[in-house]
Formats: C-alpha cells, sequence, structure tokens
C-alpha cells in the first residue's frame, strides 16, 4: 500500500489547539516525560490531519513520533538539522513542527490540499529541509549538508530519518561508504526499524538478517535502543556524544504506535496485509484510535500534577464517494492480466512492495510460484526482468509509474538492447492524485521512456480499453511495451465503440467536430476535454472533435491527418510536462505536412504540480474542463 486515497473520515474529529501544547512544553516535570506526553499529543493531531484529508500514512508517522518529537524538543539546536528520509511520516513531522510553533498552527486542517502541507515534504513548507519521498537518499543529502557546511566553516550537526523497508534501497548502502572515508562525525541516522515496509514484513520481503553487523562493516558508530522509549533513545543519544565516527542508530519501534489496534505487534507474523500503512481509518476506527490516545493523554496529565487538556471538536459531513459507475483501471487490469496469464504460462509478474496498488493480489493468489515480490529495489526488479526475458519468460514488471520510469531507466534501456519482450506496468500514473505530491506525481515517465529503442508506450482510456492493450502488448507487440495507469476511480463521460481495437499509432474519435480537435489520452484528460467539448458546442455553436490517442511515443501520419481533417485548430493535452509529452511527438508529425494545415496549441505541465485535492490541483495547473474552454476561446480569438 503505497499511498491509498480514500474518504474524509465523517463526523466528530480531535485535535489538540497550541495554548494546549505550549502548556505541556512548559511543564515543570522530566523531559522524557514531558516528550512522551508532547509526542501522543501530536500523534492525536497527525490523526485528525489524516482523517480529514482522506489519505495519508498512519503507521510509519505513529512509529516515529517518539523520536522526532525528542529530538525537536531537546536535541537539535542552533545550525543542526532533523529531516526524515522515508518521507512517508510527514503528517507525524507536521504535527511536531506545529506543536512546537514553528508552522503556522491553521495548516492542520490543510494536509494534502493546495496551498497547504503536502503529503510528502517539500522545502516550500517552512522547517523542512530536503524534499523526500523517493526512498534511498536521506544519507546522501545528509553528506552533502555536511560538507558544505565545513566548506563554508559553519557548524551543524544532521539528524536523518530512514525507514527499514528504505534500506532495500541500493543508495541507502553507497551512501554508507564514503560517510566514514571523509569522517563525517556530524551525521546521525536514524532507522524507524518499525519491521514493516508498505505491504508487509520487512523479513517477508527482504530480510535484512544482521543489521548491526552489516552496518558496523561500513565503518560506522552502531547502537541499538527502544525507539519508542523515549528514556532508552536519549540515552543512546547521549552515549554517542563526542564519537569521531558517522554514528547510525537502529530504533526499534511499533508501527502504529501508540493504538493498540493499529500496533503491528497485535497482528500475526503472517499476516498478509497491514491495514495502517496509508490512507485515512473508516470512521468507527478513528473514533477508537481517538479516544485511546485522548484518555492515554489525560491520565498522563493526572499523573504529572496538571489540569486535564482541552480539546478542539470539528464535524465533518460526509463527502461523495466516486459513483459506482466510475472507471476502476487498476481492478480491470488484474482481471485482464489474469486472462493473459492463462493464455501464456511463461508469464511471470514482478512487484516493487506495492501488491495492493498495482493490482495484483489476484494473480499472486492464483499463480504464486510465478509472483515474484522484489521489495523497494526498482533496479534490481527490472535487471531480474531482464535475466528472466534471457531465459524464455515473459516478464511483467510493476511498481508506481514515477519510480518504475526514472529508478531503473538505465536498467530498462539495457534490456531494450537485448531486445528481449518485457512488459512494464507503472500505474499512479500522471498529476492525480494530487495529494501524495510530486515525488508521486508520474509526470515525466513519456520524456524518460519514449526514446528507448523497441519500448512501445501506451495509456488506456477506460476499463475497456485496459484489456486490449494489454492483449496488444503481449499478442502483437513486436517488443517491449510500457503500460501507464491511472490509478483513481474516475467518471468518464465517454464510451468507446463497441467494434473498437487498437491498432498500432492509430487511435478513436470519441466527439465529432470540425473547428478544433483535441488530442489527448487517458481518462483524466479525455473526460476533460469532452466536458470541454459539450461546453463549447452548447455555449459558442463550437464543433469540438475528442480523438483517443492511446499511444504515446507513435502515431500513424496517416490516420493522424485523416482524423483531423478540416480542423484548423488542434489541441494537444499532456497528463505530464509539454516537454517530452505525446504533443511533441504529434507536433513532429505535423509539422512535415507544411503550413497550410492547423495551428497546434499545447496544454500541459510546464513547472512542478502542487500537492492538493484532484480538482484543486488539476485547476492550478490548468488542465480540467474550464481551461480547456479558455484556451481554445482564446486561440480562436486571436
Amino acid at each position: 500500500m503505497g499511498d491509498l486515497v480514500g474518504q474524509a473520515v465523517v463526523g466528530t474529529l480531535y485535535y489538540i489547539p497550541y495554548s494546549e501544547f505550549q502548556r505541556v512544553c512548559a511543564l515543570n516535570v522530566p523531559s522524557e516525560r514531558r516528550a512522551a506526553i508532547f509526542a501522543d499529543m501530536c500523534r492525536l493531531n497527525a490523526l485528525y490531519m489524516i482523517a480529514r484529508a482522506g489519505s495519508g500514512h498512519i503507521g510509519s508517522s505513529f512509529s516515529s513520533l517518539d523520536i522526532m518529537s525528542w529530538l525537536l524538543l531537546e536535541e537539535v539546536q542552533g545550525g543542526d538539522v532533523f529531516f526524515s528520509s522515508k518521507g512517508h511520516d510527514a503528517p507525524g513531522y507536521y504535527s511536531v513542527l506545529i506543536g512546537l510553533g514553528k508552522l503556522d498552527f491553521e495548516l492542520k486542517h490543510k494536509l494534502r490540499k493546495i496551498d497547504g502541507l503536502p503529503g510528502h515534504p517539500d522545502i516550500g513548507t517552512p522547517g523542512i529541509v530536503t524534499n523526500t519521498g523517493s526512498l534511498g537518499m536521506g544519507i546522501s543529502k545528509a553528506k552533502g549538508m555536511v560538507l558544505a557546511n565545513r566548506i563554508a566553516n559553519r557548524p551543524g550537526r544532521v539528524f536523518v530519518m530512514t525507514g527499514d523497508g528504505e534500506l532495500q534501497e541500493g543508495q541507502f548502502w553507497e551512501s554508507l561508504i564514503s560517510a566514514v572515508n571523509f569522517g563525517l562525525h556530524e551525521i546521525t541516522a536514524i532507522i524507524d526499524h518499525n519491521k514493516l515496509q508498505s505491504d508487509t514484513f520487512v523479513k517477508n520481503v527482504s530480510d535484512l538478517g544482521d543489521l548491526e553487523a552489516k552496518l558496523r562493516a561500513f565503518g560506522w558508530r552502531v547502537e541499538r535502543c527502544n525507539g519508542n522509549d523515549i528514556g532508552a533513545f536519549a540515552a543512546t543519544l547521549a552515549a554517542l556524544k563526542g564519537e569521531t565516527r558517522p554514528k547510525i542508530i537502529i530504533a526499534d519501534t511499533v508501527k502504529g504506535k501508540g493504538v493498540s489496534f493499529m500496533e503491528h505487534t497485535s497482528l500475526d507474523s503472517d499476516v498478509a496485509m497491514y491495514r495502517f500503512h496509508s490512507g485515512a481509518p473508516d470512521a468507527s476506527s478513528y473514533r477508537l484510535a481517538a479516544q485511546e490516545i485522548m484518555e492515554r493523554l489525560q491520565n498522563r496529565l493526572h499523573e504529572a500534577g496538571s489540569a486535564a487538556l482541552e480539546f478542539e471538536k470539528v464535524e465533518r459531513e460526509a463527502t461523495t464517494p466516486p459513483p459506482a459507475t466510475a472507471q476502476r483501471l487498476i481492478a480491470a487490469y488484474s482481471r485482464a492480466l489474469l486472462e493473459q496469464a492463462e493464455k501464456h504460462p511463461n508469464l511471470v509478474a514482478l512487484d516493487a512492495d506495492l501488491v495492493l496498488d498495482t493490482g495484483l493480489i489476484p494473480f499472486r493468489d492464483k499463480y504464486p510460484e510465478r509472483f515474484i515480490e522484489c521489495g523497494i529495489a526498482e533496479q534490481d526488479m527490472v535487471s531480474m526482468a531482464g535475466g528472466m526475458a534471457l531465459n524464455g519468460m515473459l516478464p511483467v514488471v510493476h511498481s508506481f509509474a514515477c519510480f518504475l520510469s526514472a529508478r531503473p531507466n538505465e536498467q530498462i534501456y539495457n534490456n531494450a538492447t537485448e531486445k528481449t519482450k518485457i512488459i512494464y506496468v507503472g500505474s499512479l500514473a500522471g498529476v492525480v492524485p494530487g495529494g501524495p505530491g510530486h515525488s508521486h506525481q508520474a509526470v515525466r515517465d513519456i520524456s524518460a521512456l519514449a526514446a528507448i529503442p523497441g519500448l512501445t508506450l501506451v495509456e488506456p482510456s477506460c476499463e475497456a480499453e485496459v484489456g486490449l492493450l494489454l492483449d496488444w502488448c503481449i499478442n502483437e507487440a513486436p517488443g517491449s511495451c510500457y503500460i501507464r495507469l491511472v490509478s483513481l476511480p474516475w467518471e468518464i463521460p465517454y464510451q468507446l465503440p463497441e467494434d473498437y481495437r487498437p491498432k498500432y499509432g492509430q487511435g478513436v474519435t470519441l466527439v465529432e467536430g470540425t473547428d478544433v480537435a483535441i488530442i489527448a489520452y487517458g481518462p483524466v484528460l479525455l473526460s476533460a476535454a469532452v466536458q470541454a467539448a459539450g461546453i463549447l458546442v452548447k455555449e459558442k455553436n463550437l464543433g469540438v472533435k475528442v480523438i483517443n490517442l492511446p499511444w504515446l511515443n507513435i502515431v500513424d501520419s496517416n490516420w493522424l491527418k485523416t482524423t483531423i481533417g478540416s480542423c484548423k485548430h488542434v489541441l494537444c493535452l499532456d497528463n505530464h510536462y509539454v516537454i517530452g509529452g505525446q504533443g511533441e511527438v504529434l507536433s513532429r508529425t505535423m509539422v512535415q505536412w507544411g503550413s497550410q494545415h492547423a495551428r497546434v496549441h499545447h496544454l500541459g505541465l510546464k513547472e512542478v504540480p502542487p500537492s492538493g485535492t484532484n480538482p484543486e490541483v488539476l485547476s492550478r495547473i490548468r488542465l480540467d474542463a474550464g481551461a480547456i474552454v479558455e484556451i481554445i476561446e482564446k486561440e480562436l480569438n486571436r
């Protein structure tokens, strides 16, 4: 479960006001007790933020809050910095910064909202020193910060937290070597060892073995403690003072710490899925969790001889869930993959710790011997697929599009030079869901993959086209393919013709028109295009043709010319940066026809996309129906 996006919790939500944080920080009690109270207060507020947003990461936030609270209350000072490499604990980190008055308290209502707090850390947020969300980069960035400080003759320590699933990324291990060579004693790395990664227990995916011995072998000073015992963690930090080597603490924690039924220790070790990695809890679970935290807090305040905490309440009304008719492309892909697996006994599926998000649970359950869980290690996974293809298998490789297209890009190219056949499937494609932020918005994957020889890129527009394109990729494509999938349920105002079958480089007209042609792909853009066409024909009597072109890096020139016909304007929509998107393929083709044909316009991303709700993000980047209407009217009035 990488980043589930669901519904906001309905009913009464609770949070603790800033005045109460100020009061607790001033309590005359031992610092460890004060930090423990503070951490629980942050748990309640992080839970509120996630419940209100409808998404976020509870388990990772809760496991790390004792560590973050102690560091930011008692340890980090002056030129010191702290950041979390794993990024999933952003709601927890935000709640600490808010509780300390380092972030505007009102931002607690704006997690994953436009101009609010992004789903993963971004340096545009006060107190955030580096962007994270893509795993494995933390210690490398910490090294860079320390080296820059030394050059500038600035003092300062760097505390960086990593996840334990994150240790499957090769960059983590690469980063350890030179830290010792450079003698970067200013770095203290903390591994939030909560034993789970996205889908399941770390040991079930890639057992870390004797982690202490491995880390010591790189020359780091290594200590281990209970990361949810603030006293033990504080004592471990104290014992490291004066150490001349880079330092690393293995902090054994409990995922979901602080809510009994969310704690991973309440699960059997062979449980298939941990429920609280990502996404908001349901209303019943929220109420139980909030009540448990609030009762413990009141007991702790009573034991400290202090007045009870005051809680603020917010009533949340029900939001409209996706309609039953919404297209669910991941579910359609699950069904289509099973159909192909029945026909092709050499078909194998590889996953990068996203078995739920990529729709692979049905395949894993039916063909366990043909399912390979590779963990958070896309480069390794893609090269494994290359080896399997060389030995007669048909690998189908899965991850989020943002990671699958970028991290193992060199490995994908290497596989392509061997001229074997591999199918790459990138889910969570495009700019929505907008909540996770730019680390998870796959808006440069087309440009990253389009030039790889023999690799065909496609994106289906609806459930029906998913199976058709997968069938083409497996049974007709001469080489490897990349299938780009929108993960969100999406209501579409169109349907494909009953006799539609994919033809290489050709698309299909969804709405007829003779004045303007809009060419797009995928449910997000095509839905906006069809809606815009309806507005323009009704309000301006303008005939707008809408064309679904699922081929992202190839187009049949003759078909394109015929299909555009008499239209004098062509608008290319890209759920991607304009540079390197499908629109550039179309422009290169059309410029060969000469100046007598239509004028071409592009609408797509030009800057890093924001984090926010889906309507907020599409409106801000000008990829909704209203923006399409506006640009067409503007161009026609020139």
